[in-house]
């Protein structure tokens, strides 16, 4: 397979766990060394934390986010020295738009560690805990979710793959739209394990803020085209896409037709860069013909590999 049909994409909030990337870091010393150049801006020892902290520790969204953001350079920085092959396109989910974003040489890994702690206090600021919530909705189609939402004064923020869209807002309106799915026949809704109701219009403070810190770091245009969450399509501006990571934080995630752009664009397979496999699964709901494969660990790298070789 030729590097235009190869897209790499970066997993979001979610995918952090105790003991991530450990395999991978005994054999390739540039995981510890990626860690150490993030825990040396962050003021803590990352590495320590996501192999003998608590879960909890992690699951804080002012952590979660530049730890994904690492592991996911992490990995991506392991395949530059074992293939010369680069993707075609790249994408990331929510927060690892933010991954995307520094693999497609937009902005230095150092700044988006720094801006995606910034993003992830403020996000985490911007609500008070217990006001506002998420859920996943599963087996209604897209319509049918924003239908409901607009029924309860909820959001539909995520649409991840056919049948499956997270919704957000006040927990009031969370639980009515839940309500709502349950009888418009959906399969299930998931209340999901969040602090706040991410890529709502009540983020847009946090937004505003973090608008003044992208404003002050330096980006560039994208090396490999970056497919953006709020439109998905690419952009070659660089002050466009500034503009675009700040309306992100309280727009919708566009995955399903982010990904459904990239293959009509002729990408036939997708690799997943950092820790766990939620995007191979949701980018197999989108085309089963699709071939994926997780940077997670030795036997997903070789997979990986195998794929341009």
């Amino acid at each position: 397979m030729n590097n235009a049909a190869l897209a790499f994409v970066f997993p979001g909030q979610g995918s952090q766990k105790i003991g991530m990337l450990a395999e991978l870091a005994e054999q390739h010393s540039i995981v510890g060394e990626t860690f150490a150049e993030a825990s040396d801006i962050l003021g803590y020892d990352l590495w320590a934390l996501c192999q003998q902290g608590e879960q909890d520790a992690i699951n804080q969204t002012a952590v979660t986010q530049p730890l994904l953001l690492t592991a996911s350079i992490a990995a991506f920085r392991i395949w530059q020295q074992q293939s010369t092959v680069l993707p075609a396109y790249v994408a990331g989910h929510s927060l690892g738009e933010w991954s995307a974003l520094v693999a497609a040489d937009v902005v230095d890994f150092a700044d988006a560690v720094r801006l995606v702690q910034r993003r992830g206090e403020l996000m985490q600021a911007a609500v008070p805990a217990g006001e506002g919530g998420m859920a996943a909705i599963l087996g209604l189609t897209d319509e049918q979710v924003i239908s409901v939402c607009a029924d309860a004064d909820a959001h539909a923020v995520n649409f991840n793959c056919p049948g499956q869209v997270v919704i957000a807002g006040t927990a009031a309106a969370v639980d009515a739209a839940v309500e709502g799915a349950k009888q418009a026949g959906a399969k299930r809704a998931i209340p999901l394990a969040v602090s706040a109701p991410f890529h709502t219009p009540m983020m847009k403070p946090a937004a505003e803020a973090l608008a003044t810190d992208i404003a002050a770091t330096e980006f560039r245009a994208p090396r490999i085209p970056v497919v953006h969450n709020v439109t998905a399509n690419t952009e070659s501006s660089a002050d466009t896409i500034k503009q675009l990571m700040v309306e992100q934080v309280y727009s919708a995630v566009k995955w399903t037709q982010s990904v459904e752009f990239m293959i009509n664009a002729g990408i036939e397979a997708t690799i997943e860069c950092g820790t766990g496999k939620v995007l191979c699964g949701l980018n197999k709901k989108v085309s089963r013909g699709l071939q994926v494969a997780s940077l997670e660990d030795a036997a997903g790298l070789e997979k990986a590999l195998g794929l341009v070789n």
